[in-house]
């Protein structure tokens, strides 16, 4: 048996060590992120949830673990954004208000699949103009939903959450644990 981390992301993989998690293996899938037309936002994150779990090959007794984080204002799916104009005009959005954050994981060993999903609310502090400029001369906003990362610089800006802190990160590590030792997977201080 092997695990196999379905994400390139470096956050997930130090979140999974911080449970005593090390993927034998990392294999982040290419699949298509497009939202479908009117897709709320979380049957949206738990859709690419499950593609991205679905499309990582695996033999069939490997535990395959995938994960996705989506920012929603309101309706709105708040993606990565392309470039620093983007990224201005998301957190202009998120300026002074709550938003979510859903992370959804997926583990698969064989044909059966387990999933969860996890909400988080975010209020981000009135931006000015100072703080908006700081914050994206950073660069950290690259590759980020919504345009910031907790974890990182983004962290001053944000007051308040209520949910779970490693979910807004990237990966809700009591839910992970609770769908890798429903797998059959063993975590630290249980045989392996």
């Amino acid at each position: 048996m092997k695990f196999i981390l379905g994400s390139g992301s470096p956050r997930r993989r130090e979140l999974l060590a911080q449970i005593g998690v090390v993927p034998d293996d990392i294999r982040a899938p290419d699949i298509d992120e497009t939202p479908h037309p009117n897709e709320q936002p979380r049957p949206y994150c738990n859709r690419i949830t499950a593609a991205k779990v679905a499309a990582v090959q695996a033999a069939p007794d490997d535990i395959v673990l995938c994960a996705d984080t989506t920012v929603a204002l309101g309706r709105r799916i708040m993606g990565k954004p392309q470039d620093v104009a983007e990224a201005e005009a998301f957190l202009r959005l998120l300026s002074g208000r709550r938003h979510r954050v859903i992370t959804a994981v997926a583990v698969r060993r064989g044909a059966q699949v387990w999933q969860r999903d996890v909400v988080s609310t975010v209020r981000m502090k009135v931006l000015s103009d100072t703080d908006l400029r700081g914050y994206l001369d950073t660069g950290d906003w690259q590759g980020k939903a919504g345009g910031y990362a907790i974890q990182g610089p983004a962290g001053a800006l944000i007051p308040w959450i209520s949910g779970s802190f490693t979910g807004i990160v990237g990966l809700p590590l009591c839910e992970t644990a609770g769908l890798l030792q429903a797998a059959g997977y063993p975590l630290k201080g249980e045989d392996r």
